[in-house]
């Protein structure tokens, strides 16, 4: 049993680091060739886990290979275009001014339920407000409304205003974040004076979220009873 424990941990810990090599990708985002060696690591560190005769290194070795070719083709793809089509294909516009091509639809085996999915992903419910739309290479669909369904922006109103970065967490579920406090441009002596006027501790609080003007929102942990 500790056997076992043991090496399901190595494989755990190695196929993390493996992915983590591999880049941050939803799976959603995964070009095809990462997503075959995706599937490849998890069935390669099965077999050492469900068979304990099997050598752990039966494992290991595979599953590293695979990262370092993924590794490989990414640096190659960046070098080539081409290879970079034939690896994970190319975008392909499957509405254009407004009206649906077909063909590409067929190539690409979309329905017309696969379309209206994505369109209703994209807060769009009707096909007739799209000017322009592309299946992406990761199977994404990226829209572009008609001018007239566009949603209005306040250059469009002329309104005029100051850019700035969202409030940063400082404290989460009683523990505080140092990143966080930092981003914030807050200090320690703010914090704590924030604190003392609620007459609380860290450990009291939920969430606190604060931007780099001082405006901050809390939220202090509730205090549930044992049954």
């Amino acid at each position: 049993m500790i056997i076992t424990f043991i090496r399901s941990l190595i494989l755990y810990i190695l196929v993390v680091f493996s992915i983590r090599l591999m880049g941050k990708r939803q799976i959603g985002e995964l070009q095809p060739t990462e997503l075959v060696i995706t599937i490849l690591i998890s069935n390669i560190a099965t077999l050492p886990m469900e068979d304990l005769d099997t050598p752990l290194i039966i494992g290991v070795v595979p599953i590293l290979s695979l990262v370092c070719f993924d590794v490989l083709v990414s640096w190659a793809t960046l070098k080539s275009k081409r290879l970079r089509k034939v690896m994970s294909g190319s975008p392909k516009i499957i509405i254009k001014d407004g009206k649906i091509d077909q063909k590409v639809m067929k190539d690409l085996r979309f329905s017309i339920d696969d379309l209206m999915t994505a369109l209703r992903g994209n807060n769009i419910f009707d096909v007739s407000e799209v000017q322009f739309a592309i299946v992406e290479t990761t199977g994404d669909i990226s829209i572009y409304q008609k001018f007239e369904k566009q949603n209005v922006t306040n250059e469009d109103l002329g309104i005029k205003g100051e850019s700035k970065n969202p409030p940063d967490i400082i404290i989460s579920d009683g523990v505080l974040i140092q990143k966080g406090l930092e981003a914030s441009g807050m200090t320690k002596k703010w914090l704590e004076n924030l604190l003392n006027k609620r007459k609380i501790k860290i450990s009291d609080v939920f969430l606190l979220t604060s931007d780099n003007k001082g405006n901050y929102y809390l939220i202090e942990r509730e205090k549930i009873g044992k049954n």
